[in-house]
């Protein structure tokens, strides 16, 4: 048997804020500040309604009141027409027709009775369809276990059972079900099962900038010379972290022509320990091989302006959410997790170690290169001209788009 998870208190008042503030996209931590209560207890009221807020108790105004329903009674007593009754009230006659059909027709209708029989139809939550359905339950629990989405198990069963209409239910009774305690037919830990593992419901909107930890003055990877994109020039880098177990991490710097790659061991991860680790770096490669840097919007290039007033190597920026803009970058960290796995302590690592596992991914022959390896084209492009180069580094023709290691 599942318990149901305390709720803090918060007044009525507090609620309606919290739940207004929330489905604008502020945080947690500033909907508490504004109601002047603890993070914890505003964290633990929504984890406790599963994001979802039950609607209040009351009654719309399109429903019809205890004075109205009298009015009904003394009509029917009178022996006047549903028609006349509703004329009367200002009501759709159909509206006054099912009242009296579901509370005992004409001559046993009784206002206070269908007042409080509308009052239990009405209230929430009713009880289920997965708590009075146990094959329907085992359906859904089968479906979530095999990591279906509710979306998937919901059509899955309408597939299954054309003409059973037990054996259905809609998504979001599923995630009700697994979000409202209220609810609980199924098992809190089946969230785990779903494609995001959340154990509650976030609201739609996004989440409100804050402002912290953005980068200003970014210039986006489209604005670098198209050179870049062709490779037919060398010099155009880019580069990313490889994190290791937290707090450690590396700097990668890969060349798009070469696919020459550098390891830069870093003190730390934010942006003034990045800064100086890749200004050192930069420093080394020849000056006329320093044209553009590209890297992701992460917060330890928080000081590129200066590092590329420093190097003279302009720094460019992928899309959020688009790593792919930087693929040959991608690839390259994808062949380093074979000698650094998430769960190293890459701080063990010295710049001299780094150094030769760079020489040993850049002495490998790569198919892209004609067989050749990145260490190979990396010192032609020191010595040779740019157009001899491109030629000598595309035997194998790729789209400029592909992402090769």
């Amino acid at each position: 048997m599942e318990v149901s998870v305390p709720r803090p208190h918060l007044s009525l008042e507090q609620q309606d804020r919290a739940w207004a503030q929330w489905r604008t996209g502020r945080s947690v931590r500033s909907v508490a500040h504004d109601l002047g209560v603890p993070v914890q207890h505003v964290r633990r009221y929504f984890a406790a309604t599963g994001g979802v807020r039950t609607r209040p108790a009351g009654r719309s105004k399109r429903h019809l009141s205890l004075a109205e329903r009298e009015e009904i009674s003394r009509g029917l007593a009178a022996g006047r027409s549903l028609r006349a009754i509703a004329a009367g009230l200002g009501r759709p006659h159909c509206t006054i027709s099912r009242e009296v059909a579901r509370n005992g027709g004409s001559g046993s209708y009784r206002a206070l009775d269908a007042d409080a029989a509308a009052y239990a139809r009405a209230k929430r939550p009713k009880t289920s369809k997965l708590t009075t359905h146990p094959a329907l339950r085992a359906a859904v629990e089968q479906g979530l276990t095999m990591q279906w989405s509710p979306h998937q198990i919901s059509h899955r069963l309408r597939l299954e059972h054309p003409d059973d209409h037990a054996m259905r239910i809609s998504h979001e009774a599923i995630y009700l079900s697994l979000f409202v305690p209220d609810h609980c037919p199924l098992p809190r830990q089946l969230t785990q099962q779903l494609r995001t593992r959340r154990a509650m419901r976030y609201p739609k909107i996004a989440r409100r900038p804050t402002g912290r930890g953005r980068l200003r003055n970014m210039r986006s990877w489209r604005e670098r010379p198209a050179e870049a994109e062709t490779r037919a020039v060398a010099g155009h880098w880019e580069g990313d972290l490889v994190m290791g177990r937290r707090p450690s991490a590396i700097a990668t710097l890969v060349e798009r022509t070469s696919r020459y790659t550098v390891l830069v061991a870093l003190p730390g991860l934010k942006g003034e320990d990045v800064h100086p680790a890749l200004a050192g770096a930069l420093r080394e490669v020849p000056t006329h091989l320093r044209r553009s840097l590209t890297w992701d919007r992460g917060r330890e290039m928080s000081q590129h302006a200066r590092l590329s007033a420093e190097t003279g190597c302009p720094v460019y920026f992928c899309d959020p959410r688009s790593p792919w803009q930087r693929g040959t970058n991608e690839n390259t960290n994808r062949l380093l997790r074979r000698y650094l796995p998430r769960a190293a302590d890459l701080r063990l690592l010295d710049q001299a170690a780094l150094d030769a596992l760079a020489a040993r991914l850049n002495a490998r022959p790569r198919e892209v290169l004609g067989w050749r390896t990145p260490a190979e084209v990396y010192a032609a492009a020191i010595t040779t001209a740019p157009t001899a180069l491109a030629q000598a580094a595309s035997t194998v023709a790729l789209p400029s788009g592909a992402l090769t290691p």
